[in-house]
């Protein structure tokens, strides 16, 4: 894997520094690869190493002793390795209290463990991802995106100065933002992506199911992929993948567990009827997503279809982080309705019950017909509704109407 010294500072690094001040124990989660190690080194005091076999066996041999042994902040990286370390941290936190504690990262969340879970009040989970574009060009309007788009000022008219094109937004897709394949040529990035669904597929699974996954694992995953941003039905996933619907059901759960597919819920409401129901699936990570269907730059500025799910699951990889580290919490829904005819791509609810709406859209040029969708749920929630905005892949913000704007994608990280 590439190697690169210089640390890139993560949107949630502000959130970790708060919470270590207060809390005993953080886990950092996330898809492998993303960079929770390298981000809890940098606040670590000292390690233990349960993926490496030595460190594994002599802290099974007596995990309260070892992390005693230990000068805190302890970062216990991999922990499912040794599911025995959420209960040597809770009783550890149990006797002595104090904060900034003990580190944990791992890549599957608590509920996929076979075990009770031990440690709930004591350690606190703390959602990463890859790396966002904002993170990438160190942009610090990157991490306010979300109050922008809640507040009360309306976007800013104009152009966007060195906006991407298209292709540029291509590139940004295809090298996804995982932090050791961003560097690579096209060629070995390519390599990286396949080594690393081989070891999702044949190792992670493994350790967190006693089922022992079916070669048709890959097929579902590359499935999902080709469906990507959109809504399959639980059967055209059977066919594709040759399981049974309580298969997929069943591998669909631990990929979302393993942070490689996120399932959006459909969004909902009283006032509405015949809302559909089924949820929108993306594949965490946009290179990830392209890589499974085999498409580079050339492939999908050739396939519309493959483009259109590309861009929606890159914009939703910018605004993921953001939704998880936010407080009060915004959640993320998307709209179809029962016939296919009216259809949003993003709804994002605050607590407080305010929508803003996002249609993401694969063309520069944004016509009036775009924001259709937007001005229905509008007129239908009324001051509920604080913005619609068209998200494109070209330079300009323009209004479209009462509450509605076009604005490029890249004004989510920039200003």
């Amino acid at each position: 894997m590439a190697q690169h010294e210089e640390y890139i500072p993560r949107l949630v690094d502000q959130s970790l520094d708060a919470l270590m001040g207060e809390l005993p124990a953080i886990m950092l989660t996330g898809p492998r690869g993303c960079g929770k190690t390298t981000t809890a080194l940098r606040r670590a005091q000292s390690v233990i190493r349960l993926d490496q076999p030595d460190q594994a066996e002599a802290f099974r041999a007596g995990p309260d002793s070892v992390l005693r042994a230990h000068k805190p902040p302890v970062l216990i990286d991999e922990w499912q390795r040794a599911p025995e370390s959420m209960g040597a941290i809770k009783r550890a936190v149990d006797a002595r209290g104090g904060a900034g504690r003990f580190l944990v990262t791992g890549s599957v969340r608590a509920s996929v463990s076979g075990a009770a879970w031990p440690a709930t009040g004591r350690v606190v989970l703390v959602p990463m991802f890859g790396l966002t574009e904002g993170e990438l060009e160190a942009s610090p309007s990157s991490p306010h995106a979300l109050d922008r788009l809640f507040g009360p000022e309306d976007p800013s008219p104009g152009t966007l100065a060195d906006a991407p094109d298209l292709v540029d937004y291509v590139d940004r897709i295809v090298r996804g933002g995982l932090p050791d394949a961003i560097h690579l040529s096209d060629f070995s990035r390519a390599a990286w992506y396949e080594s690393y669904v081989e070891q999702f597929v044949h190792r992670d699974i493994p350790e967190v199911t006693e089922v022992r996954p079916a070669p048709a694992l890959a097929d579902l995953l590359k499935a999902i992929a080709y469906n990507t941003a959109g809504t399959p039905a639980m059967a055209s996933l059977a066919r594709a993948s040759s399981l049974n619907h309580r298969t997929v059901k069943s591998y669909l759960d631990l990929m979302e567990d393993l942070r490689i597919v996120e399932s959006l819920p459909a969004w909902g409401t009283n006032r509405f009827s015949r809302m559909a129901k089924t949820p929108k699936l993306h594949i965490v990570d946009p290179g990830m997503a392209a890589h499974l269907v085999g498409d580079n730059r050339a492939g999908l500025l050739a396939s519309a279809s493959h483009l259109g799910r590309l861009i929606d699951t890159f914009t939703m990889a910018q605004i993921r982080p953001l939704l998880r580290l936010r407080s009060p919490k915004i959640t993320a829904y998307h709209l179809r309705d029962a016939n296919g005819d009216r259809e949003i791509d993003l709804v994002l609810q605050s607590a407080s019950g305010d929508v803003v709406a996002l249609e993401i859209k694969a063309t520069a040029t944004v016509p009036p017909r775009s924001a259709r969708h937007l001005a229905w749920l509008r007129d239908s929630l009324g001051s509920a509704f604080i913005r619609g905005m068209v998200l494109h892949t070209g330079t300009m913000t323009f209004p479209m109407g009462d509450k509605l704007w076009a604005m490029p994608i890249a004004r989510l990280w920039r200003d």
